[in-house]
This record gives structure tokens, sequence and C-alpha cells, in this order.
């Protein structure tokens, strides 16, 4: 199939950085923001200030209010927080053409339903073939034009394949995949372990203990997704092991940032009540630890974190139950 035009709904930095790559790939972008002070800078200045501060968008997407203008193109990118994706969808509905390819950018799992980004985007989308993009991707470093590989999932393989060539360019390489549950579980899960990270590098723990956690916090990763119906070798690539690495070893991550002031004893709604951007790890802890408990999947990382943001659990304490839990084979 032939896209010509990308519309990406959602106006954060992410969603921002998606409409610029489309358009280095030859496809022009319409980006719908909320906002109306975004879509005002991006027009006049190629700026987005508010959520990719110092980036000049080079070269420019279109930007607008008007949902209808964006769900008019040839694919469409939901770009936006995944606790917020079911009431975006319901509002797109009657605007979006039946057939029009819609990709799941968002990355985390429903609070309530445990419901995956795709089966969402099902659910309130019928009538439109779904994929997921997913990967080790910081926005900023997307905006720039850095080299950036991802994966394209979808189970259609010519809407899938026609999705990877009409966004790849010499800086964004997708490569495509039939595995949306893989792509979706490693995306979703990976936040999770990320503020993790976070606190043991603001409790001052260790090299040793950050290694260990995405170890084994990877092998949660794979357990759920495979119960889930994931395949393992999607785990291990871009949208599993690569996002997780990129994710928990860098302070640009929002959630490796927001578990580090945790870990220096800050609280939670100190640290939100800075932020403009959403750190989704945080709803996701509760919602992939309730799914997992539902599934009885063994998460026991996943499951501290959510005892630290959500049940009040004390740091020091919450690591000590995990550093005690039964001795096992490392396969287990």
């Amino acid at each position: 199939m032939a896209i010509a035009r990308i519309g990406v709904i959602g106006g954060g930095a992410w969603g921002t950085a998606l409409a610029v790559a489309a358009e280095r790939a030859g496809r022009p972008a319409v980006l719908w923001a909320r906002e109306t002070e975004t879509v005002r800078a991006i027009a006049r200045d190629r700026a987005n200030p508010r959520y990719l501060p110092g980036i000049a968008l080079d070269p420019g997407p279109g930007a607008t209010t008007d949902l209808a203008e964006a769900a008019a193109c040839d694919a469409v990118l939901l770009v936006v927080p995944a606790q917020f994706l079911r009431g975006v969808c319901r509002t797109l509905a009657p605007l979006l053409p039946g057939g029009t390819p819609v990709v799941v950018c968002a990355k985390g799992i429903e609070l309530g339903t445990g419901a995956l980004m795709t089966e969402v985007v099902t659910a309130e989308l019928p009538r439109n073939p779904v994929a997921v993009l997913s990967g080790p991707t910081f926005a900023a470093e997307v905006a720039r034009g850095l080299p950036t590989a991802v994966t394209l999932a979808c189970a259609d393989g010519e809407i899938g394949r026609s999705l990877a060539e009409a966004l790849g360019s010499l800086s964004f390489r997708p490569y495509w995949s039939a595995d949306l549950v893989g792509a979706e579980v490693g995306g979703a899960v990976k936040n999770v372990l990320a503020i993790a990270c976070g606190i043991v590098a603001g409790r001052g723990l260790g090299d040793n203990a950050r290694a260990a956690l995405i170890t084994r916090g990877l092998a949660e990763i794979v357990r759920l997704g495979v119960r889930l119906g994931g395949r393992p070798e999607t785990l291990m690539g871009l949208s599993g092991l690569g996002d997780l690495t990129l994710t928990c070893t860098s302070m640009q991550s929002r959630n490796t940032s927001l578990g580090m002031a945790l870990g220096q004893g800050r609280t939670l709604d100190e640290i939100l009540a800075e932020r403009h951007s959403v750190a989704e790890g945080v709803a996701t802890s509760r919602a992939v630890t309730d799914l997992a408990a539902r599934l009885g999947v063994d998460m026991p990382i996943c499951a501290a974190v959510d005892t630290i943001l959500a049940r009040g659990g004390a740091i020091d304490e919450t690591i000590a139950a995990l550093m005690s839990r039964p001795l096992k084979a490392e396969g287990a």
C-alpha cells in the first residue's frame, strides 16, 4: 500500500520527534497537539520548547489542533500517554476512515483492564489495521537525526513493510516483525524496571546491582511476554533487550531519573509536580503487577516497584525483601 502522508496524534516529545522522522523520510507529517501554544510554536518557530527544548525541528512538520486533519492521512501514529489512549481513540473513531493503518507508539499497560495498547486500539478502532512501533529511542536524539533503529510490528506483512518504508531514512531504521505482543511487552515493562534502576542509582547501591536488575528484569519481561503469546526472540531484540538497556542506563530516561530522585529521598508527588512529561512506568507498575498476579507470572522486581510507588513500601525494606527471596536456579 502507498503511504504518502502521515498523521501523528500527540504533540509531546516523542510525537514531535516521529513527525520530524516522517518528514526526513519524505512523508509530509501532520502533527496534532491538544495545546494551541505547541501548534503555534511549531508553525512559527519550528520548535517545541515545552517538550523538546533547544532542538530545532528541521524539517518541521505541519501542526494542527484539528484532529480530523491528522486523521485524513494515509497512516496515523498514536503517540499519546498509555492511560489516555482509549479516550483519544474514541474521539478519533468517527474521524478515521476504515482501513487506515494505526501505529501504536505508546508504551504501557492499561490500568484496571490490564489490556495491552493494541487491545485498546482494536476495541476502539475495529475497522483499522494495527501496528506497533517500539525500541530504544530517546525523542531528542531522533529529532536531531541521530542514528536510531526500532521494531515495527504488524500482523499484515504488506502493511508492515509499507509502514517501515514510509518511516525509514538514513537516520531512522525500522525492522519489521509480526510479533505485536512481544514488541509491546518489552516497551511497557522496561519503564518499570528503569524506575528500579534509578532507585538503585539514587541509593548508591552500585553498578553490580544495576546489572543484576537489568538481567533479572529481562527474565521478567520474557516470562510475561511468552505467557501472553509473544516470541522470546522478539524480547531479545530492539523492542526488548535494546529498549531495556537504553532506558535503564541513562538519566535521559524519565523513568530512570524519577527512580533516582526517589532513591535520593524525594517523594513521588514532589517529582511528578515538577514534570510536563509522563513517566509511563508509574502507572504501568501497578498495571503489570496486577496482570502478572492474574496470570500467575512471577515478576518480583515489578512488584517491588509497585510496592514503593503505590503501596507505601519503604525503599530499603523493599530491597531487602527482594534480596532475601529463596535461592533458585537462574533459569527458573
